[in-house]
């Protein structure tokens, strides 16, 4: 994780991480001396994030979702996986009958905060990477973002192609000119190419490779 967010992160920049489940990234983030403003809405997760980087001035918590407009919304828990809990029911139905998501179950709602990135950058300052893990909602998240910060990365799912071409699409109109693909857990980066040219890449991405993530960057 080093090695991959250091292309984009240095000593004493501000980071957010949006959707932290349980810090992973927050830890990554803090070896390369980043801030850290770690947004998660789940009760569990943000408890166990304070347990985690509580005392740790330089992580800031914030115990809420991220979306198109601030507010309330329902979010819908996975019980069994936490981690991919989420805000989005289209996320839910995509996953019915796919290939490697069976047995999963949202058996679980509540109603959460929701604020926006533009909101999190007036409050908190302008990041140099956004990291956005949301289960199926990053293309909302990135309408209520109306800057563009150095480099992010978005979560993409093969059950839900559209929601990473209309990320895509929203980095582009952005000003994002460059874009990579890291698939599953891996932390290597593949060819840097235009938005046409990885959105060609998702649209033929076998349905076996599941998850990975984009990330954007300007030239």
């Amino acid at each position: 994780m080093g090695a991959l967010y250091g292309q984009f992160i240095r000593s004493g920049d501000l980071v957010f991480d949006i959707g932290a489940h349980v810090g992973d990234r927050i830890r990554a983030f803090r070896r390369l001396g980043a801030r850290v403003v770690a947004v998660e809405p789940q009760p569990a997760l943000h408890r166990a994030l304070r347990t985690l980087f509580g005392r740790d001035e330089a992580v800031t918590l914030v115990p809420s979702a991220v979306g198109r407009t601030a507010g309330t919304a329902t979010m819908l828990i996975n019980v069994d996986n936490p981690t991919i809990s989420t805000l989005s029911t289209d996320f839910i139905a995509a996953s019915r009958g796919s290939a490697g998501w069976e047995g999963q179950a949202w058996a679980r709602s509540l109603e959460v905060p929701v604020t926006t990135l533009d909101a999190l950058i007036a409050e908190h300052g302008v990041p140099s990477f956004i990291k956005l893990d949301i289960e199926g909602f990053e293309a909302e998240a990135l309408a209520g973002l109306s800057q563009r910060v150095a480099a992010l990365s978005f979560e993409v799912t093969t059950i839900q192609r559209a929601v990473g071409l209309a990320a895509i699409e929203r980095c582009a109109v952005l000003g994002y000119t460059r874009f990579a693909a890291a698939l599953g857990e891996s932390q290597d980066l593949d060819a840097w190419r235009a938005a046409a040219e990885i959105a060609a890449w998702l649209t033929t991405l076998p349905h076996a490779a599941n998850s990975g993530d984009i990330y954007a960057r300007c030239e």
